[in-house]
């Protein structure tokens, strides 16, 4: 089988370890980062073709789906930080809804118009106090989850109007090796890293402690995108969530429980966010007993890696100044 994978954000977190997935297999992946994006590290896809692009930029964009014409399409690029977006309104809004109609414009252009993955946001709910379903109210509470649920509609509007297969997610929070230091677990582990090696005080400064969050491995993340996008019904929404809550102060505690050297906890007023939800809470059923997914990864294993991936970063780079957001 050649016809060719396309994935777009393939240098990002969960771009990155979808290229660790899909690479043992036999069709060719084509790779797109942002100019000047560098690669993964450690360099993952090595089968893959990577190619800088903008995806802002339409032209580029439909030349370059109409060389590589895929079968499949992963969109993972995208602003995925929810709390600079109140900052970065306008570019948020740009690149995630923006930069999704160019691909699914260029998609759509295709003589065979290829599968395409759309991954949403769970930000896009309105807030409940128990695990959300897919039927739930939306109602999403921050400019990045406005972006995300226009990102999704346009998504919904190509399969329904265009005919275009397209399957949306709305993927609640995963975390793990890889992951930008701006999100708060794995700021944590970078600093705690940085501690050990005697580069920083050993004073951690946080936000919120109290708000719970669903919290899955990215590798399961991943595993979720293939399933759905091999077996789920175009047109059809998905969450891709552990099912689990997790305080943030538990994911705190147990990565300083993985270190020997004495930190200390500050709270800081001036880290909280203008709105944290205080339970962000998925129930998967439809992912599970549609598609057969289940989450694999622990999440003491998932804290293990994501501390043991900053703890090698840290010595083979000799640290950088830290510039970390601990925002929950």
């Amino acid at each position: 089988m050649n016809e060719p994978i396309l994935i777009t954000g393939a240098a990002g977190f969960a771009g990155s370890h979808l290229l660790d997935l899909l690479e043992p297999g036999d069709r060719p992946i084509v790779a797109w980062r942002r100019p000047g994006e560098p690669l993964p590290a450690p360099p993952t896809g090595s089968r893959c073709r990577w190619m800088e692009l903008d995806i802002l930029d339409a032209e580029a964009v439909r030349r370059a789906i109409g060389e590589v014409r895929p079968a499949q399409v992963y969109h993972l690029a995208g602003i995925a930080h929810v709390g600079s977006s109140w900052d970065r309104t306008v570019a948020t809004l740009e690149v995630n809804v923006l930069g999704t109609h160019h691909v699914l414009d260029a998609v759509a252009g295709l003589e065979s118009p290829a599968k395409v993955l759309v991954s949403g946001s769970a930000l896009v709910y309105r807030e409940q106090d128990r695990a959300i379903v897919e039927s739930d109210p939306i109602g999403p509470g921050s400019p990045y989850g406005l972006s995300k649920l226009a990102q999704e509609m346009t998504g919904a509007r190509a399969a329904v109007e265009r005919g275009l297969p397209v399957l949306l997610t709305r993927s609640f929070n995963h975390i793990g090796p890889r992951q930008d230091p701006s999100f708060f677990a794995s700021s944590v582990a970078r600093q705690v890293a940085r501690i050990e090696c005697g580069l920083s005080a050993p004073v951690l400064e946080v936000g919120n402690l109290e708000s719970r969050r669903d919290l899955s491995d990215v590798r399961d993340t991943v595993r979720a995108y293939q399933a759905i996008l091999e077996r789920g019904v175009p047109g059809r929404v998905y969450n891709v969530c552990a099912g689990k809550a997790y305080r943030v102060g538990d994911i705190l505690d147990g990565l300083l429980s993985m270190t020997r050297t004495a930190i200390e906890v500050r709270r800081d007023p001036a880290r909280y966010r203008p709105h944290d939800a205080p339970l962000v809470l998925g129930d998967r059923s439809r992912l599970t007993n549609e598609l057969g997914w289940v989450p694999r990864i622990p999440m003491e294993q998932t804290l293990t890696d994501l501390l043991g991936y900053w703890r090698d970063v840290v010595r083979a780079e000799g640290a950088p100044p830290a510039n970390d957001a601990l925002h929950s």
